[in-house]
């Protein structure tokens, strides 16, 4: 297998699918800014890369942060969810990402 067939299924893997909540709402409204769901080793280079790939946009600037998993009580028992990563990743001006309908616009 080559370098490069790894390296595109990796681009593939990257992004695990949308954040939809009030707040990725508003803030896609008011910066132009989409929010992924990304694998915990995902570098900022590698998130962008697939965001242009899959959507077909351009992407001007990825924040990323690591969401803390809560503690949670099951009956007698307590635990602990996972932590995941969470991509803000701002599009270039004109660009968007339209979830609802599957594509770029």
């Amino acid at each position: 297998m080559s370098k490069h067939k790894t390296a595109v299924d990796r681009l593939h893997q990257v992004i695990l699918g949308p954040v939809i909540s009030e707040k990725s709402t508003r803030v896609a409204e008011k910066t132009n800014t989409a929010v992924f769901r990304v694998v915990r080793n995902a570098y900022k280079p590698e998130i962008r890369q697939a965001v242009e790939k899959l959507f077909n946009v351009k992407v001007e600037d990825v924040r990323t942060l690591v969401v803390k998993g809560k503690r949670k009580r099951f009956g007698r028992f307590e635990g602990r969810r996972s932590d995941w990563k969470k991509a803000y990743v701002t599009l270039a001006e004109g660009q968007e990402i339209d979830f609802l309908s599957g594509g770029a616009n």
